[in-house]
């Protein structure tokens, strides 16, 4: 299984926006933060602001917070919403890519592995993420803000 860039950003901006405890945060204090794209985080906050996970606040003095409570944040749920495409193979894709996918066991053990990835990732929530507080703060310098 792989993630995307999209997905393992949006993970992460749900992180430091659920440590930032619902102070409002710019896009480059999190790209700064993780040592990631600004542009490229900007278009995975839209996003996010999209599906409701994240509130944006425009203006001076504006910034990003999270528009859910961290455990309203299935993280299941949050991969389901950034991927495209969970199909490790192409097979897993949509019928017809192969001729033998109606009988082929690999196609059935790559989809239930699939699926056991997912509903391991439904087991957590984003305040399951924040856990470790302390340590998570430090880690993205958050400590002298608190």
């Amino acid at each position: 299984m792989h993630l995307t860039l999209w997905t393992d950003y949006a993970l992460r901006t749900l992180i430091f926006l659920g440590a930032k405890d619902g102070r409002l945060t710019t896009i480059g204090e999190v790209a700064t933060a993780f040592g990631i794209s600004r542009t490229h985080l900007t278009k995975v906050a839209n996003g996010l602001g999209r599906l409701g996970y994240v509130e944006t606040v425009r203006g001076k003095g504006g910034g990003l917070r999270l528009g859910r409570a961290p455990a309203e944040i299935g993280i299941g749920a949050v991969v389901r919403a950034t991927e495209d495409d969970l199909a490790v193979m192409g097979c897993l894709s949509g019928p017809g890519f192969c001729r033998i996918e109606g009988c082929c066991v690999l196609r059935q053990a790559l989809g239930r592995a699939t699926q056991a990835f997912l509903e391991t990732l439904d087991g957590y929530t984003l305040a399951d993420l924040l856990e470790p507080r302390q340590p998570l703060a430090q880690s993205l310098g958050l400590l002298s803000e608190a």
